[in-house]
């Protein structure tokens, strides 16, 4: 309100106080001032609870909730069939046959995959593929009933594993086209737990269920976890790839110059990743065969302990797996590149103290302690780094090119696991008496590969693309 002289004159009003002196000094705020500042106080809100949610994004929890339905159906499915497998025909060795027979389309025809994913809608891949899956298992359970069992099994995995081939690399470049920066690594640690607990839970499900229900109760649950995981792919929004011109070429040879593409990015773009494949295939040769082959043989034959001391030891890995993505998902913002060398060495210096534990009189019991807080050490850690480097891959490669690397980054190591098992199955049975011959040296050299990556991934750090705005 203005002030008037006593000659009838008016004279300015004084300039009143700023907002925040008048919430400094005590006084009460005005009206527009209090609605100001709770405005500012909702916005402040709206913005941190949507900095929180930009992990679990719409397209990206459907993403999950159908991997968890598609994964739980999958491994319950094949833990069952191996039960029957198993009753059947009284041979571990048939069943793992199969297993390796179904092996070879996942590891040939994920490259075909990565470029069907980079070239077409990948939810209408991955809503395909599921509905087939469904449909396989379906037909399956139909041929069961006058087809001979073993062979229906084995044509059923064979399947399976060439639909997988293509799914794989198609889920895997779906990520950081939902997420990117520190989200991006908080989601594949996401995708990391849901495996490693359907891992976890599945033999119990796939157990029970085959135990009171038999085997076609089984391929039921199987139909309709992958029906409802197409059903959730059906609601993922996802944009179109990008249109490639290709003059008219046929398909074959849109497939080769699509791989060579891939490759040459590998190698003269990104050599950095390519020797950072080359690392994951060495830890995978070497930890994975030595906790697939290895562990179980110092359990049951070297050690002699029951097959329920075995089944403890399997769920505590499981649960160090789980733990794994656990901390990679609390702690992506400080688990820089530069740093990731450091896991590898973990992993590796964890299995020093199982080969130690075979030089030194701790008795029977005091050596499964060991192994068993050894490989749970040796798991948490591999796990944290295949989560890390898968991130850092998706991170530095363009999206027109992100199936084809993702699938290199799954097969690249797959092929060299069976010939780490072989190996590993080989050095155990001539160093029998002296398992620490093949244990410390695993070790060593894995541990010795960790350090030496340090440089690699120094640079791959300094290389990093930035992150984008508002992560």
């Amino acid at each position: 309100m203005t002030k008037q002289k006593l000659d009838g004159k008016r004279e300015p009003a004084a300039p009143r106080p700023e907002r925040g002196a008048e919430a400094a000094a005590g006084r009460p705020l005005s009206g527009d001032a209090t609605r100001e500042r709770k405005h500012s106080q909702e916005e402040a809100l709206k913005h941190k609870t949507k900095a929180r949610s930009t992990l679990f994004t719409r397209n990206f929890t459907l993403l999950v909730l159908g991997q968890v339905s598609s994964l739980l159906g999958n491994y319950t499915l094949k833990f069952a069939l191996s039960m029957y497998v198993l009753e059947r025909t009284g041979s571990a060795s048939v069943f793992a046959g199969l297993l390796a027979a179904a092996m070879a389309p996942t590891i040939l025809l994920s490259p075909v995959g990565g470029v069907l994913a980079d070239r077409a809608d990948r939810r209408r891949i991955m809503v395909t593929l599921d509905a087939l899956s469904g449909l396989a298992v379906l037909a399956a359970a139909a041929a069961m009933q006058a087809a001979d069992h073993i062979a229906v099994i084995a044509a059923l995995l064979f399947v399976l594993s060439i639909l997988g081939a293509f799914e794989s690399p198609t889920v895997q470049a779906c990520v950081p086209q939902m997420l990117s920066g520190d989200d991006l690594l908080k989601g594949n640690a996401v995708v990391g737990q849901v495996q490693a607990v359907a891992g976890l839970v599945t033999p119990f499900l796939g157990s029970v269920f085959y135990a009171a229900f038999g085997l076609g109760p089984v391929f039921a649950a199987a139909v309709v976890c992958f029906f409802v995981t197409a059903g959730f792919e059906c609601l993922l929004r996802l944009d179109p790839p990008e249109r490639q011109v290709d003059g008219g070429k046929s398909a074959a040879a849109i497939l080769r110059a699509d791989l060579a593409e891939s490759l040459r990015f590998l190698r003269r773009d990104q050599p950095a990743v390519c020797k950072l494949l080359l690392l994951a295939a060495l830890v995978s040769m070497v930890l994975v065969s030595l906790a697939s082959v290895g562990f179980p043989y110092l359990v049951r034959t070297v050690l002699g302990l029951s097959a329920q001391l075995y089944g403890a030891a399997e769920s505590a890995m499981g649960v160090a797996a789980i733990a794994g993505s656990a901390a990679v998902g609390l702690l992506a913002g400080r688990l820089r590149p530069g740093r990731m060398h450091w896991l590898v060495a973990a992993a590796g210096l964890c299995l020093l103290p199982a080969g130690a534990a075979f030089l030194l009189p701790v008795g029977v019991m005091g050596r499964y302690l060991v192994l068993l807080a050894a490989f749970c050490g040796c798991q948490l850690a591999a796990g944290m780094f295949s989560i890390c480097a898968v991130s850092l891959v998706q991170q530095r490669t363009p999206r027109h090119l992100t199936g084809k690397v993702m699938a290199f980054v799954y097969t690249i190591p797959l092929c060299a696991q069976p010939v780490g098992q072989l190996l590993c199955g080989a050095l155990l049975d001539a160093f029998a008496g002296s398992v620490w011959l093949v244990l410390l040296p695993g070790g060593l050299l894995i541990c010795a590969a960790g350090l030496a990556s340090a440089k690699l991934f120094a640079g791959m750090e300094r290389d990093q693309p930035p992150k984008p705005q508002g992560t």
